[in-house]
């Protein structure tokens, strides 16, 4: 099962920010509901987030401020702000300060709904696009997939467009385990049986090309999918 998306909604007023937290909870997101700049920010430092949504106007710690405390602790992270407040030189703040987006309240929740799914989607192809022009090391091996080589000292191995992109799929997994049911459907199209046998075989050759470096394994992880270990 695919890990959720995790957001961190940091907003004043408690009944509105429940509301949003179930709103998005109900829409398979993972949230977590502080009230003040300070608690959002001390909740950043100690959980891993996909994205943040942040009121402006907040006790303890202004959204500007906090938006920027969390850019010093993660430069990529994108985040969205939310606002009573529709002046033009606030709204150019929130750019500033590096959001992604800035709503005024009040707002139609499935609005915000595809904003975050536009964000989320923008910034996991940059990421993927940024991974693809670096050489991942496996064991003593080295996977680079832009040119779909796979390297042992002098020896190369070259990878077929899906073979690289299923090893990719390996290498960069949340949490190291790649569902069968994930990799089916982006690299294959859909999730059904034939495609499963074809998925099967390249896991296959992908396992005959790693045994060059016996450290290096394709294990089955039982009712999710695969994962590589290095011993």
């Amino acid at each position: 099962m695919n890990q959720r998306i995790k957001i961190l909604l940091v907003e004043d007023d408690p009944n509105f920010g429940t509301i949003m937290k179930s709103y998005l909870e109900l829409n398979d997101f993972e949230v977590i509901l502080k009230t003040d700049g300070k608690q959002g920010l001390s909740s950043f430092k100690t959980m891993r987030f996909d994205i943040c949504i942040l009121d402006v106007m907040m006790p303890e710690m202004d959204g500007f401020t906090l938006a920027r405390e969390i850019k010093k602790a993660n430069s990529q992270i994108p985040f969205i702000f939310l606002t009573a407040k529709s002046l033009k030189e606030d709204m150019l703040e929130g750019f500033r300060t590096g959001a992604d987006d800035y709503i005024t309240k009040p707002f139609d929740s499935e609005v915000l709904l595809f904003k975050l799914k536009a964000i989320l989607k923008r910034n996991n192809q940059k990421s993927e696009a940024e991974n693809d022009l670096i050489s991942i090391p496996i064991g003593k091996l080295e996977f680079n997939y832009a040119l779909r080589t796979l390297t042992l000292k002098n020896q190369v191995q070259q990878l077929s467009p899906k073979e690289a992109k299923l090893l990719r799929m390996l290498c960069t997994a949340k949490e190291g385990i790649l569902s069968r049911k994930e990799a089916l459907e982006k690299i294959w199209g859909s999730d059904n049986y034939f495609n499963g046998r074809s998925m099967d075989v390249f896991i296959a050759r992908l396992r005959k090309y790693l045994k060059v470096d016996p450290s290096v394994e394709i294990v089955n992880i039982h009712g999710n999918g695969f994962r590589i270990i290095v011993s």
